[in-house]
């Protein structure tokens, strides 16, 4: 029979252990993510420029209908990925922002301050720097491409760097990209949001408001919430303001917390626990069968305590790291290269914009307001890290791709502008990587 002394033993130390739990499971998607994204970019540039181009082009150009009766909705396979399954990316987006808010890296001031400070400083420079490159001209409205740092990738970067990246490090970063996330998410429904239509919006609202009274009555199933996350998605997409901030304003409405009967989740964790010891007992085939069935019912007792929050940010995040974001890679990161144009369309102040912006910008202003944080008591360098280590995390966090071609798509939609930012942010994303990778490597061991 298994005591309170072994119970102790099998939980977390610390609640500081379960958060570096936590962070490192996170750490491991969004890794390994940034790699199969490179794939898929790769694949998306390689076929962009191959004998079957024009087929695969032709590809994203297909219309799909979905309705019933006489109302339809009918949207080429681009838009349908960019404004429905990108929905679902900002979704778990404003899940990961809601939980960082409540508990973790951004919960606290204290440890808030330096990543907030760094990530303004790696919005607001790059922006100003693309701007006075691109000052009197149409590419103008490009401005907030260069502020978006893609998190799958930056931490992909780390992962491949080993123990020249310390968790306090990658910590740090998601902490930074995360904001970052906030901060283009206010600028795409601020400044890229085409005519209003107010009918449409107000009944969004009604709807989103609708949503907080069930977190408010404490309605913890997840179903209601995506049922009228559905409403509130449609009803954004035909008011002009982007369908996908839908995704952020269902996440808020997510509770945080679960309504736990902590007698009935102790009586059934002890039943399977000393179900479990009991079948190690017996090495037969009914004994593993057993052993099976008290670790499901382990499982089903730890997932009735879950937050709706947590549950459908465990559930969703896989598909969009491995799915979602890849989908939208191979999609929209193919762009045709060819030799005089190429050189051409690096050359265009819209694409110097955008990598001046990323790869100068981005660790410039990320170090610099970091550093004015430092300097007057503002913030506390965490233990393990070093200038040089921001500024080879500054430098990564200069891989905008998914949220910059995300932005790129609605500054320019099927303008030619497109193709020149879709250039200058994969040449910008390449160098960030390659020389905060080199700084990190020359970086002394923690």
């Amino acid at each position: 029979m298994i005591n309170s002394t072994q119970i102790k033993n099998i939980l977390p130390k610390s609640p500081i252990n379960g958060i570096t739990s936590i962070f490192q499971e996170f750490f491991r998607l969004e890794a390994s993510g940034g790699i199969v994204l490179i794939v898929m970019t790769l694949a998306a540039l390689i076929l962009a420029n191959s004998s079957q181009a024009d087929a695969f082009l032709a590809i994203w150009e297909t219309k799909l209908t979905f309705g019933f009766g006489s109302w339809q909705l009918s949207k080429p396979l681009i838009l349908w990925i960019n404004d429905g399954l990108m929905a679902i990316f900002f979704f778990v987006v404003g899940l990961e922002i809601k939980r960082e808010i409540i508990a973790g890296d951004l919960a606290s001031p204290q440890r808030a301050a330096l990543p907030l400070a760094a990530a303004l400083g790696g919005m607001i420079v790059p922006a100003l720097l693309y701007a006075a490159l691109n000052l009197g001209q149409e590419s103008i409205g490009g401005w907030g491409v260069p502020m978006a740092t893609d998190i799958a990738f930056a931490l992909g970067v780390l992962a491949l760097l080993g123990s020249r990246a310390p968790l306090p490090l990658k910590i740090f970063v998601t902490a930074l990209a995360i904001v970052d996330d906030i901060g283009a998410v206010l600028v795409i429904a601020l400044f890229y949001t085409a005519e209003i239509a107010w009918s449409s919006l107000i009944i969004g609202a009604v709807i989103f408001v609708l949503m907080i009274m069930m977190n408010r009555a404490h309605v913890t199933r997840t179903w209601p919430y995506g049922l009228l996350g559905v409403g509130l998605w449609l009803a954004l997409l035909y008011s002009g303001v982007h369908a996908t901030i839908a995704g952020v304003l269902a996440a808020m409405s997510i509770p945080a917390r679960a309504k736990v009967d902590v007698d009935s989740f102790l009586r059934q964790s002890k039943m399977a626990l000393r179900a479990y010891e009991e079948a190690c007992c017996d090495d037969s085939e009914l004994s593993e069968a057993s052993k099976q069935s008290a670790a499901r019912l382990l499982e089903l007792a730890s997932e009735s305590v879950e937050s709706p929050l947590q549950r459908l940010e465990h559930g969703l995040h896989p598909w969009v790291i491995y799915a979602i974001m890849p989908i939208f890679a191979l999609a929209n990161a193919g762009v045709v290269l060819g030799g005089n144009d190429l050189l051409g369309s690096l050359s265009s102040s819209m694409a110097l914009g955008v990598i001046v912006g990323l790869v100068v910008g981005k660790p410039f202003g990320i170090v610099g307001f970091a550093w004015l944080a430092l300097r007057f008591n503002l913030a506390k360098m965490p233990d393990g890290l070093s200038m040089r280590h921001l500024i080879g995390g500054g430098f990564l966090a200069g891989i905008g791709f998914t949220m910059a071609l995300f932005i790129a798509n609605l500054a320019f939609p099927g303008s030619a502008y497109l193709d020149n930012a879709k250039i200058g942010i994969l040449a910008a994303s390449l160098l960030s990587g390659i020389i905060g990778s080199v700084i990190l490597l020359s970086t002394k061991k923690a």
